[in-house]
């Protein structure tokens, strides 16, 4: 599937910034250029994180602010133009009160009615916050009428997510916005090249190297997360 088609509104919710451009980006931008409106729930600001550039140039008393502009960043990259920041603290998430987490998520979801709600899915998210925020997510969405309950899209970060989880529902060639992909994923400077430095490395190599990168880069996949009432 390499296009996608209008919807009501996307909602993204993710616990970190670049939760929600990497491994998502294509798919997001596919949405938003498709005319979809998007808001991005960020719980943290991924004061915690481990990357502070390469070469540094954040420590930890700068990272917050640091990551909130590159999330800002990202977001024009991508078409999000309502970001919503929870002001949770990074690699605690999984200590809050999933109820109170829920509520606040809830809010968001009753005033702009997504049709979609993206999110990892949940216990495959390998991140403890990852995990916490999408349980949160799904009490919020399980409050709803059915009627009225966005469609879970999940991504799965654990390596063998197809024999645990099947076949995903959707597997979205987002070739035709590389570019942007990219550009988002990229706008995360200080996260950036501590984790893709050898994937930047491959696409510059070439040849047999660079296509297997491009293979893994151009797909994205979800699998919809169905509610047990």
């Amino acid at each position: 599937m390499g296009n996608v088609e209008k919807t009501r509104h996307l909602l993204l919710v993710f616990p970190h910034p670049d939760d929600e451009s990497f491994g998502k980006a294509g798919t997001v931008i596919l949405f938003t250029k498709a005319g979809t409106p998007a808001t991005l729930i960020c719980g943290t600001l991924g004061e915690m994180g481990r990357n502070m550039g390469n070469p540094t140039f954040a420590n930890r008393e700068t990272l917050p602010s640091i990551r909130r502009r590159e999330l800002e960043d990202a977001c024009r990259a991508l078409g999000v133009d309502d970001l919503r920041l929870l002001g949770l603290r990074d690699k605690t998430v999984e200590f809050e009160d999933p109820e109170r987490v829920a509520d606040r998520i809830e809010a968001v979801i009753r005033e702009v009615k997504p049709s979609i709600l993206m999110t990892y899915y949940p216990k495959y998210g390998v991140h403890p916050d990852h995990d916490a925020m999408s349980h949160a997510a799904v009490i919020a969405v399980k409050r709803l009428p059915k009627e009225e309950r966005p469609v879970i899209w999940g991504s799965a970060v654990v390596n063998d997510a197809e024999s645990i989880l099947g076949e995903p529902d959707f597997v979205l060639d987002v070739s035709s916005v590389l570019d942007e992909k990219m550009a988002a994923m990229r706008a995360h400077k200080s996260q950036y090249q501590g984790m893709f430095s050898r994937m930047e490395e491959a696409l510059a190599q070439g040849g047999a190297v660079r296509d297997e990168v491009l293979q893994q880069l151009t797909r994205e996949r979800f699998w919809i997360y169905r509610i047990e009432d």
